[in-house]
């Protein structure tokens, strides 16, 4: 974060002197997350030079791995480009953002039927931008409001080892693994795939991790078998502002996300998965209290054994409000599991 941080500014100007002079390479629009309801889904994608970024392999060393973060983070974002976003009948053209990002949303008609759907993206013709060939296109992830039940789980240190509160082994980590190399935590796989009852109810992911990392992401639940959905990550947009909340961790940002899955599947009901590393458990418990009788059950991970009282007095808290769920503090994916098991939230 702190590298994407730096250099933000320089990527931003470079792109925009090369668009000016016609230098920019083939322009690639990478979907990121299109989801929604009966009644409106959202879109988001970023516009990038089509930089190369080699596959990711268990059999590359660490320099190599190091190599293609560098070119992760240096491949440049598009400012200012006009794309076409399709979705059914509908078109609507989105201006870039200076992160290369294009969101928006559609409206779904009285007679709309749930089944498998495609958001497309086309470049509009621009001097000084040169699309790549291909066509990019997501399928939709979409959901009744009163499907009965859905799983929000963070990222880092809940499914993805990480290391999370040491900024040196977290760094290590980011940038001498890869999708392949990096590791899951024992029976994540398995856990979240009955949660889901495989692929019959969706898996949310909200993470602080900013929209470099999507890719690698992506493949990590590809290849680890981790049932795969949309993945709400972290928008940069550094301004006066908002300046104070960039750097990652951000609780606001987590927050803003799991209250917006809940107000769009207003009747589901929800397992909220995290770690104790940082704000999960406070973050989850102002979630409980916020939307009484939503949370199904709550999953921490505990990163360190010196949790007692912090956990005591959340169970404690929680517990005063009606129709509170559990919150359950796990050392591994096997003791939620069992929990599960003996509630018969998944199959015994």
């Amino acid at each position: 974060m702190v590298l994407r941080i730096l250099t933000f500014p320089l990527r931003y100007a470079i792109s925009k002197v090369k668009k000016a002079f016609g230098k920019l390479e083939e322009i690639r629009i990478e979907p990121l997350y299109a989801f929604g309801n009966e009644d409106r889904i959202f879109v988001k994608a970023r516009v990038l030079e089509a930089y190369k970024q080699s596959k990711p392999s268990a059999r590359k060393n660490s320099l190599q791995n190091i190599l293609g973060a560098l070119r992760r983070y240096a491949g440049s974002s598009v400012p200012d480009a006009k794309v076409v976003v399709s979705f059914m009948e509908a078109h609507k053209e989105v201006v870039s953002d200076e992160e290369g990002i294009v969101a928006c949303e559609f409206e779904c008609s009285d007679h709309f039927s749930i089944e498998k759907h495609k958001v497309g993206f086309r470049l509009m013709e621009e001097e000084g931008l040169v699309p790549e060939k291909k066509h990019s296109y997501i399928a939709v992830c979409q959901y009744l409001k009163d499907h009965p039940l859905g799983v929000i789980s963070d990222i880092d240190d809940t499914i993805l080892i990480s290391h999370a509160t040491d900024i040196g082994k977290k760094l290590w980590l980011s940038v001498s693994k890869n999708a392949y190399t990096r590791r899951p935590f024992p029976g994540v796989s398995e856990f979240y795939r009955a949660l889901t009852q495989h692929g019959k109810n969706p898996v949310f992911y909200v993470s602080s991790s900013d929209w470099n990392l999507y890719d690698l992401i992506k493949d990590f639940l590809r290849y680890r078998n981790i049932p795969s959905g949309p993945m709400l990550l972290q928008d940069l947009h550094l301004n006066l502002r908002n300046i104070w909340r960039s750097g990652g961790g951000d609780h606001a940002h987590k927050l803003e996300k799991i209250e917006m899955l809940l107000d769009l599947y207003s009747g589901m009901k929800f397992f909220l998965i995290g770690d104790s590393g940082q704000h999960d458990p406070e973050l989850y418990a102002e979630i409980i209290k916020a939307y009484p009788g939503r949370i199904k059950s709550v999953y921490i991970r505990e990163v360190s054994d010196e949790e007692h009282l912090r956990r005591e007095d959340l169970i404690h808290d929680i517990g005063r409000y009606d129709h509170a769920p559990e919150l359950v503090f796990v050392k591994s994916t096997q003791e939620a599991m069992r929990h599960a098991r003996e509630k018969l939230y998944i199959a015994p």
